[in-house]
């Protein structure tokens, strides 16, 4: 839970290739709903997508494990107020607040407020582009097959 805990605040956070600090509602507009992967600092690793409505939708791979595991948070995990971003998650005796600097176009970093140490670094994904470069590598394939096949003479 804690592991889910730092997954949802990560992706709240968000950093600039000129390390700026974004409020919660630049924060809200430059995350939401876009699909980031993350690498946190204790090891803590996945993918993962916030919704306006502050859901959390993702994977996630403890440090030293091979499992990776789902996770789904429900609306208003993820809070946003004029002054702070933070996740509500049941169980816990307090609700973490985050910091998010954007540090390029794609990337930001988020880390919980008076924790600096403790951060996730997120940087955005496409997944069209993925299927994209997966059909080119499939029909280069094809190609060089048929220009094997071609070039090989007959029995």
């Amino acid at each position: 839970m804690i592991r889910i805990a730092v997954l949802g605040l990560a992706v709240l956070a968000a950093t600039s290739a000129s390390a700026q600090e974004l409020a919660p509602d630049q924060a809200r507009t430059f995350i939401a709903g876009k699909l980031f992967s993350y690498n946190c600092f204790d090891g803590t690793t996945g993918v993962g997508r916030i919704f306006a409505d502050g859901s959390i939708i993702g994977t996630i791979q403890a440090p030293g494990s091979s499992t990776l595991r789902f996770a789904h948070l429900p609306p208003g995990t993820i809070r946003v107020t004029r002054t702070s971003m933070c996740a509500h998650l049941n169980g816990l005796p307090i609700d973490p607040c985050f910091r998010v600097t954007k540090t390029d176009y794609h990337s930001f970093r988020g880390a919980i407020a008076g924790l600096s140490f403790a951060y996730c670094d997120f940087h955005q994904r496409n997944p069209r582009a993925a299927l994209t470069r997966r059909d080119s590598e499939r029909e280069r394939e094809r190609e060089r097959a048929a220009a094997l096949a071609v070039s090989q003479p007959a029995p």
